[in-house]
């Protein structure tokens, strides 16, 4: 009888319960390139610079993002060692369900489709605001006619391109990711070239690392000093780093199309974080430095492009502006393939209403329907930026593209919940894990509380209006001003919550296997004997072993 033989990742992703559907095209380095492609130091750098300069100011930047990268990165090293356990494309909803049953697997699922569609929103809506400030800075005329309505049609057509790219080929996604790698480093390096040498002045290393700026339009009084400041203000800044450095679950997401997935999304997860890291201080160093006139850019709503036009010509300040355009449509394009892949393992276990629509596969092994609904649902919760908010005066306006922050909260809260509960789970199994190639040792026994408090205090944070107006009761309250992301998330829990007792509980068991086990079998190739009736090779026949 002819032989069935399963190499690695085909054996362990059996032994799991899923047959190899998806084309496993990605190296080692295609999944490392998706994480970091998706978080991006040429998109959220930039885009949210502004959040973090308007709350705190420059010590929120200089001293809050090496601070809160070290946290994050406590968290990818706990994701790292899950994936290695549990390589599948369900990522956090699978490891949540195995650990932590039924409806732990449920919620964490709903929570990281949700963080991950308000992702693929936030990063192209950023990427058509830098498009729009890009032609601005280029073109007079096109400055003149700035409105909302033209950046929001910018982002469709961002939205649009991201997807027909999705929709075409998994291996040429890992090719752009890939391209995408050395786009964002050579990009950030040329930069950080451009605004070390091409100012006239730098701002001092004390400004840098000392100056204080609370812009938010009247939290705690203004002040940039005190306990408001200091533990209500400043902690809102650090929504640039906790938002930049997100979406690294896609080395999870794309591990059943991954070679040596074990290791390989291991590696990805908590290499994306730790060079991401390094790079993007770097850069934001460089922004900060390239500061001409501090109160101006305060004035101009602590926009990166306002440092660009003080420091630059209006050439050198577009190419900086262009450069970053780019990278955040690499970014747009690698998250539109993350929360694809996890709305099709979602629905391959039937959690999601038509879910046998969005688990279908092209010719070409592409969930091309998932790619279709996250598209459209992206460009409806992105509809209230249509709504100008100005937190200054008539006389003096500071427009802040509050909507734009609201979705940013949501991808944050969305996502980082969806972590901690396996992350939580696997804490509480302890030692029964049973720990992958890639593992932490003993470490897991204080890097996963750590990660477990630091998540449950920034998703307390990142609820909280960004401005007084936004507080009910006050006398300036305007639903225009309102962070909606307590809104949508906690809509969303109480949502789930009541769909959980009235119907899911009865019908969701968790993931579903699309590979029988018959009794006694227990092994990826007895498996395969039992489905194709020839005789499979013992493992260790294989070369190799």
């Amino acid at each position: 009888m002819a032989d069935i033989r399963l190499n690695d990742d085909e054996r362990k992703l059996a032994e799991l319960g899923y047959k190899q559907e998806l084309s496993r095209t990605w190296s080692g380095f295609s999944n490392f390139a998706i994480s970091f492609s998706i978080i991006s130091i040429l998109a959220g750098c930039f885009t949210t610079f502004g959040q973090a300069w308007n709350n705190g100011g420059p010590v929120a930047i200089s001293i809050g993002w090496p601070l809160i990268s070290a946290f994050i990165l406590v968290i990818g090293f706990c994701m790292s060692e899950l994936v290695s356990a549990y390589p599948t494309s369900g990522g956090i909803y699978w490891w949540a369900s195995k650990l932590g049953g039924a409806k732990a697997g449920y919620y964490t699922g709903w929570l990281n489709l949700i963080g991950l569609i308000a992702v693929d929103a936030s990063v192209a809506y950023g990427c058509a605001t830098f498009f729009d400030l890009t032609f601005s800075t280029f073109s007079e005329s096109w400055a003149e006619g700035y409105s909302l309505a033209r950046v929001f049609w910018i982002f469709l057509i961002v939205l649009i391109l991201v997807a027909v790219v999705n929709i075409f080929s998994s291996h040429l996604m890992a090719v752009m990711n890939n391209i995408s790698v050395w786009w964002h480093v050579f990009g950030a390096l040329a930069v950080i070239l451009i605004l070390v040498f091409l100012p006239k002045t730098h701002m001092s290393v004390a400004d840098v690392f000392t100056m204080r700026v609370n812009n938010s339009g009247g939290l705690a009084s203004g002040a940039t000093d005190g306990l408001g400041y200091w533990f209500y203000v400043l902690p809102l800044g650090f929504l640039l780093t906790q938002y930049t450095i997100t979406g690294f679950d896609a080395s999870a997401h794309l591990s059943e199309e991954t070679h040596g997935a074990s290791h390989g999304a291991a590696r990805g997860i908590w290499q994306s974080i730790f060079y991401s890291a390094i790079g993007g201080w770097i850069l934001l160093l460089a922004f900060l430095f390239a500061v001409q006139d501090p109160e101006a850019v305060t004035a101009g709503g602590g926009g990166v492009a306002v440092i660009f036009n003080q420091a630059l010509s209006s050439g050198w300040a577009g190419t900086v502006l262009l450069i970053a355009s780019i990278g955040q449509f690499f970014c747009s394009t690698a998250c539109m393939t993350s929360t694809s892949r996890m709305l099709f393992a979602f629905s391959r276990d039937g959690a999601v209403p038509g879910a046998a629509l969005w688990a279908k596969l092209t010719a070409g092994k592409v969930p091309a329907n998932a790619v279709l609904a996250s598209t459209v649902v992206a460009a409806l919760i992105t509809l209230p930026a249509l709504k100008e908010v100005n937190i200054g005066t008539e006389a003096a306006p500071i427009i802040v593209p509050t909507a734009f922050y609201a979705v940013v909260s949501v991808a944050v809260i969305g996502l980082y919940l969806a972590f901690l509960i396996p992350i939580y789970l696997r804490w509480k199994v302890g030692d029964k894990f049973e720990q992958g190639p890639w593992n932490l040792g003993n470490k897991w026994r204080w890097m996963a509380p750590i990660a477990c408090v630091e998540i449950v205090v920034i998703s307390v944070y990142f609820i909280l209006p960004f401005t007084p107006a936004a507080w009910p009761g006050n006398p300036d309250f305007d639903w225009k001003f309102v962070n909606y992301a307590p809104i949508l998330t906690g809509g969303t829990l109480i949502a789930l919550w009541i769909a959980w007792h009235l119907s899911a509980k009865k019908w969701f068991t968790g993931p579903k296997t699309t590979i029988d086990l018959p009794a006694g079998v227990t092994s990826a190739d007895e498996i395969a004997m039992e489905h194709h009736g020839k005789t499979a090779h013992n493992p260790t026949d294989r070369p190799g072993a």
